[in-house]
């Protein structure tokens, strides 16, 4: 009876399952890793997904891209002319065709002599990377004719390459025909870009949901601020580039300046590689043509427009709105040249620069103003 009254009382501890051994679990730091791996894989097949579907209309994109970043000079003197009474059409076509006659003379200037002397240039940046070659042979533990052959068979590739796009009476035709239909589509969209570019971008932005409007709205007047910017200040560097170097390979007495001064402008919308390329082009050609001293002053030229652009120029003017890193601006170079080649290397600065200006504002980052819908 006490046995039981004690059992009631202190009942028996039930027994505890053996506790089963620890187990191993994932790594924290697997599974973040795993985690950032396969959305940098979602990240980068939309990339790709969008820059193929980009590539493939690339007939159209691409003039159309053009056309908005011509357009952010010929808006400013439009919206001008419109202050002072004139309508917005006849403003437009006044400073259209101005534009375009100003265009053409420079075109009729510049392109004729060019054409003439470009096969000379090419030539004579052959001849100066074999003579540099063979000066180098030696450290190297090169003979001369080997860096002759290697030189010489990169030049024949690019000759070849180029052969290849013209050869051919049809394909030179439909390269012929993209060409013109690019430049008629590019210029009917500047038109109607300067003319009608608000009333465009209210249509665009009424295509989003309300809520997102005041956003996107933000997002795209901060991208044509950052695109005026690139485009008005990079046009200002590339014409103080080339001037400044233009003149002193005159003073040196350099052949084919023009050649080069039209490469050197043109190349400065390639930000660091172009500006390097052009450089040693024009090094390369001082080199075969006046000998070793002349391509060192060259080359202290280069040096020192390089260094008046990246020092003052370039953040004076760029970067208060651009602001990539110069790593970031190699990259984003490089690819670009990858996916499209020359084209691709001319836009790949400014499209960045917009990608970076648009996320954060998208993303919550930067609150928008209000929409006003009148606004023009």
């Amino acid at each position: 009876m006490e046995l039981s009254r004690a059992a009631v009382l202190h009942p028996p501890e039930p027994e505890l399952a053996p506790e089963p051994p620890p187990r191993r679990g994932v790594p924290r730091s697997l599974v973040t890793a795993s985690e950032l791996g396969w959305r940098f894989l979602v990240v980068a097949a939309a990339i790709v997904v969008l820059a193929y579907g980009l590539w493939y209309v690339r007939l159209v994109a691409l003039p159309a891209f053009i056309a908005l970043l011509l357009s952010t000079i010929l808006v400013s003197p439009a919206r001008a002319l419109c202050r002072l009474g004139l309508g917005r059409g006849l403003s437009t076509a006044i400073v259209f065709f101005s534009a375009l006659a100003v265009a053409a003379g420079v075109a009729a200037l510049v392109v004729p002599p060019f054409v003439d002397e470009v096969g000379t240039l090419t030539d004579t940046v052959t001849g100066g990377a074999q003579k540099l070659g063979r000066g180098i042979a030696g450290p190297l533990g090169l003979s001369d004719a080997e860096v002759e052959r290697a030189i010489t068979g990169i030049s024949d590739k690019l000759h070849a390459s180029s052969g290849d796009l013209a050869s051919g009476v049809l394909t030179g035709a439909v390269i012929v025909g993209q060409v013109v239909a690019a430049a008629l589509l590019t210029l009917v969209l500047l038109f109607f870009f300067v003319k009608d570019g608000p009333h465009l971008w209210r249509w665009s932005v009424r295509l989003f949901p309300e809520g997102l409007r005041p956003r996107v709205d933000h997002a795209g007047r901060m991208s044509w601020s950052v695109l005026a910017a690139y485009v008005r200040g990079q046009a200002l560097v590339a014409t103080v580039d080339a001037f400044f170097i233009g003149v002193g390979l005159a003073i040196v007495g350099l052949p084919l300046v023009l050649p080069l001064v039209f490469l050197i402008f043109v190349s400065a919308f390639v930000p660091i590689v172009g500006a390097f390329a052009a450089g040693a082009a024009a090094v390369l050609i001082a080199l075969v043509s006046k000998g070793a001293g002349a391509a060192l002053v060259v080359l202290g030229i280069n040096l020192a427009v390089q260094q008046l652009e990246g020092n003052v120029l370039y953040p004076m003017i760029m970067r208060r709105t651009i602001e990539l890193h110069p790593v970031a601006t190699l990259l984003v170079v490089g690819a670009g040249g990858i996916v499209a080649g020359i084209i691709g290397a001319l836009v790949a600065v400014p499209i960045a620069a917009v990608v970076a200006t648009v996320l954060p504002i998208l993303r919550g980052h930067e609150p928008p103003p209000a929409l006003d819908p009148a606004e023009d």
